[in-house]
């Protein structure tokens, strides 16, 4: 890459966008020339703490203005779902290509961007998980759902996240529900003496969420059938094995003037 690719990053006071600030500051060919943060408008990112030593990097509070003032390739997006797609559909105005790590996109959310990128020919990611473990784990489950009908899904993540199941869950039931027939699992007079206790029913399987301090992200995938199961899991357990699916996202979306969900599909 002859020249390099200049970074906004959305959240970068977060567990993950200060990993990503710090991927962006120390790969050759990134230039970090900004960053988003309600909180600190007016102010250079080598004020707040952790970040001393990245110089020259000013702070917005809003996306848009930031566009407006900072010339820009793509915006790595690590904020919440309440910015989620604010911050896609803005970059996807000025011609910035957004990579995105936020949960909590609707399937009509997926379709919008969708459009939007096929009418401005520019690239977007949206991964629900960056750590090219869990991709591999959530393709490996699909290959297996070839072959066993009955799956559930037990996602674990840390108390702070927001939303429920994961978008790594959701990713991999709808991965697994392109190679499976819709089945209802259990006992067909089973009842949930307390109401919640078989989790969300995808198409018949089903998806639990574990939310407890000490966790980072974790997944497992438990198939079944006659005689024997199968468990495939994929375990975080800190927030720098999300990196190197960021950087090949970010060096992908360069190269590409579609719109991606899934880390998966960009992966050889």
């Amino acid at each position: 890459m002859k020249n390099k690719v200049k970074v906004i990053i959305a959240g970068p006071r977060g567990r993950m966008g200060s990993e990503a600030v710090h991927l962006a500051n120390n790969t050759e060919h990134f230039e970090l020339v900004a960053v988003v943060d309600h909180k600190h408008d007016g102010k250079l990112l080598s004020d707040l703490e952790g970040f001393h030593t990245i110089t020259n990097v000013p702070i917005y509070s809003d996306l848009e203005k930031c566009l407006q003032m900072v010339n820009a390739d793509v915006l790595i997006d690590l904020t919440t779902p309440e910015f989620g797609m604010k911050h896609t559909k803005t970059a996807l105005d000025y011609n910035v290509r957004p990579v995105v790590g936020t949960t909590g996109f609707t399937k009509s959310d997926l379709a919008e961007l969708e459009q939007i990128c096929r009418e401005k020919e520019l690239g977007c990611i949206i991964a629900p998980n960056f750590a090219i473990g869990a991709v591999l784990m959530m393709k490996f489950s699909q290959m297996a759902a070839k072959y066993f009908q009955d799956v559930e899904i037990i996602e674990m993540h840390h108390d702070q996240k927001l939303d429920a199941p994961s978008g790594t869950a959701v990713k991999t039931a709808e991965m697994i529900s392109a190679v499976r027939e819709s089945k209802k699992q259990g006992h067909p007079n089973e009842k949930e003496t307390l109401p919640g206790a078989r989790g969300a029913d995808y198409t018949g399987m089903h998806i639990h969420s574990v939310r407890l301090p000490g966790l980072v992200a974790h997944q497992q995938v438990l198939f079944g059938s006659e005689g024997q199961t199968l468990t495939i899991r994929h375990d975080s357990y800190n927030r720098g094995s999300f990196m190197s699916g960021v950087k090949v996202a970010v060096e992908t979306v360069m190269k590409i003037n579609t719109f991606v969900y899934g880390l998966e599909n960009i992966l050889e």
